[in-house]
């Protein structure tokens, strides 16, 4: 898979906002913690299906990890994979940085 493919697929899986609110309700919870899918449904007001249709994704990306605990499974970030992914952002969208002229910068400011 090359750069692109790789950006697209990162991109499609941020690009919805329960899935960001799942990364985010993860991103709180202290190791070892996980939550299993009906805790993340409960938390976010939708349904297990919906929640597992979205971790599918989610994992699929690499975003998020599974591990069986009992009965079910429980879900956590992909630290490593979070990483990657801030790169892959940075290399599909540069920032330019400006230099910024302090003179035309305080006298608008007067």
């Amino acid at each position: 898979m090359d750069n692109i493919d790789k950006q697209a697929t990162l991109f499609g899986a941020l690009s919805d906002p329960t899935r960001l609110k799942l990364l985010r309700l993860l991103s709180q919870q202290k190791e070892p913690n996980a939550l299993c899918v009906n805790a993340l449904a409960y938390q976010l007001g939708v349904t297990q299906s919906a929640i597992s249709q979205h971790l599918r994704l989610l994992k699929s990306a690499g975003l998020v990890k599974g591990e069986r605990r009992g009965y079910r499974i429980h879900y956590f970030l992909n630290e490593e994979a979070l990483i990657q992914a801030q790169q892959q952002i940075s290399i599909a969208l540069p920032i330019k940085k400006k230099k910024i002229n302090l003179k035309s910068s305080a006298q608008s400011g007067e």
